[in-house]
């Protein structure tokens, strides 16, 4: 049975305390990530898209929430999300959205990672976030993101996410960069084209 966006952030623990909990954290996920799709990148954008269509999102997902949280209210509780078990929620959903195959059936997935936009912090000198997502051509579906660290690049990282997406039957495409016949020994180290070119 494939369970819904909403029915999947259900599954997500919330570490609020009940005290004075306003918003159940699923629909303020899902209206979040809606807002997102509309092209807000914004706390106060997302809060704006909540306000003006929040009838029609109730009436679409059978919820009532009764009013949109303030942006401040939406950047504690998005804040407080724990990042792993949303990724995990994300790719439960996408595995229930992938269709089944028959053994033997070749499955392409494209690895690819992108800067993400807006995420360097100077007054924290933290640089900006690199993110790896694996694409699966066939369904157009993102199966998995994991973060690149601080310190590393794409190279170390992208055999990580193959194995945690425990896939058979994957032509997985990568960058010209990991064209390279032997991984780096550990995080951050890269090798150079001497390197490369020895066997």
């Amino acid at each position: 049975m494939t369970l819904s966006l909403l029915e999947v952030f259900s599954q997500i623990p919330d570490h609020r305390r009940a005290e004075g909990r306003r918003f159940e954290l699923a629909p303020v996920l899902l209206y979040s990530v809606l807002a997102l799709l509309a092209g807000a990148n914004s706390y106060r954008q997302m809060h704006s898209f909540i306000w003006v269509h929040l009838k029609r999102l109730n009436a679409a997902f059978g919820l009532n929430l009764r009013h949109a949280p303030a942006y401040c209210s939406l950047r504690l509780i998005l804040r407080g999300v724990d990042p792993e078990a949303l990724e995990a929620a994300f790719r439960r959903h996408a595995d229930d959205l992938s269709p089944a195959r028959a053994t033997g059936d070749l499955r392409a997935v494209a690895v690819d990672g992108k800067t993400l936009r807006g995420s360097f912090d100077g007054f924290l000198d933290r640089k900006a976030a690199h993110m790896l997502s694996a694409f699966c051509v066939e369904d157009r579906i993102v199966l998995a993101h994991v973060m690149v660290d601080e310190k590393s690049n794409e190279i170390p990282a992208v055999p990580e996410l193959m194995r945690t997406l425990g896939l058979t039957d994957c032509l997985f495409t990568l960058d010209a960069e990991h064209c390279q016949k032997n991984f780096p020994d550990g995080p951050g180290e890269r090798q150079s084209s001497s390197d490369a070119g020895q066997s």
